[in-house]
């Protein structure tokens, strides 16, 4: 708890400095009506306010004060930390000049194969649902890892839409998988610390990122955050089911969306209102209580990963992709627009 108690605070403060810096250069978030629904213009670059305390206390763990056996996992933390610093140079740059959506996918797909490439990030095996084991060769190992880091960056980035959203749900994603390393089966106490310091981190920037938010992450911060969740997945020991359960809704609402616009013979890139969270917006939901109901879904299907079996979460993961469909036929968004893509 002491390390989480300094990141908590480390992030608090940061986030204030990161909140008047921004304001003073003016990197702020116009509302537009459309999906930006804030009432004035919001400072960005609130995701430089995780990076830093997440990335302090574990560069101070790794390098000065190792316990828990972290050490053993510095070359991951090593191709983390150095995908994390481009990836919030590249969501700074798209922050002050709103770069094209297709540049963004590019520059974050190279970053992603250096994160994999420098980390030695690629999954060896993976549990087969009915028991065994699967043993994978390192080039379909890396394209798996590439595919799911990438998909989690670009679902968070997603999930940004609401005030507290995708911080909220990452934070909960975060603690879900330190509560996972603690069990006995199971028991991982550096992937545990890792990921408690990184709840923190994201903990303390929500507190002024709760609607109604006083500072947005970001795309540095939205990048980061899904970026950060599954490397504590795939570090875990390949257990991507716990954080694919845990971004369920959103990972299947993206799905949903994407297929929308493929059928529709639209841009994947193109903004819209079709996103789950928007659509409640437009059928009467309050804000507030729209982060918290993503919230509440979010911490039952955590919840159930510390319980049910392999199998199990499949099925579960099932009915989750077959309740978006239905939302998908239920739902219909009034409005459409927005030109920052997905």
């Amino acid at each position: 708890m002491f390390y989480f108690s300094v990141t908590l605070i480390l992030s608090i403060i940061f986030t204030l400095l990161i909140r008047r810096f921004a304001l003073r250069l003016q990197v702020i978030d116009k509302p537009d009506g459309g999906r930006k629904l804030h009432s004035s213009p919001r400072p960005l670059l609130g995701g430089v306010a995780i990076f830093v305390a997440f990335w302090l206390v574990i560069g101070y763990l790794t390098l000065f004060h190792p316990v828990y056996g972290i050490e053993i996992l510095n070359r991951k933390l090593l191709g983390a930390f150095v995908a994390s610093i481009l990836l919030v140079i590249l969501g700074i740059a798209d922050d002050v000049r709103q770069l094209s959506a297709k540049a963004r996918l590019f520059a974050t797909a190279l970053i992603t194969i250096l994160a994999i490439t420098v980390g030695t990030l690629a999954i060896e095996k993976v549990n087969n649902p009915w028991g065994s084991t699967l043993e994978l060769s390192l080039m379909i190992g890396n394209v798996l890892v590439f595919f799911w880091l990438l998909g989690m960056m670009y679902t968070t980035k997603v999930l940004d839409g609401l005030d507290g959203l995708a911080t909220g749900i990452v934070t909960i994603g975060a603690f879900i998988i330190f509560f996972f390393t603690q069990t006995t089966k199971y028991y991982q106490p550096n992937v545990g610390l890792i990921a408690l310091v990184f709840a923190a981190a994201c903990l303390g920037f929500l507190l002024f990122n709760f609607y109604p938010a006083r500072i947005f992450l970001g795309e540095a911060g939205s990048l980061f955050l899904g970026f950060m969740l599954a490397v504590l997945a795939v570090i875990a020991g390949s257990k991507m089911a716990i954080a694919a359960l845990v971004m369920a809704v959103p990972i299947a609402d993206l799905a949903r969306v994407m297929y929308t616009r493929l059928r529709r013979r639209q841009s994947l890139f193109q903004g819209d209102r079709e996103h789950l969270h928007f659509q409640l917006l437009d059928h009467g939901w309050r804000h507030g209580w729209v982060v918290v109901f993503f919230y509440a879904v979010a911490i039952v299907l955590g919840v159930t990963t510390l319980f049910l079996q392999s199998t199990q979460k499949l099925v579960l993961l099932g009915l989750v992709l077959g309740a978006m469909v239905l939302v998908g036929f239920t739902f219909k968004s009034p409005l459409e627009g927005g030109s920052r893509g997905v």
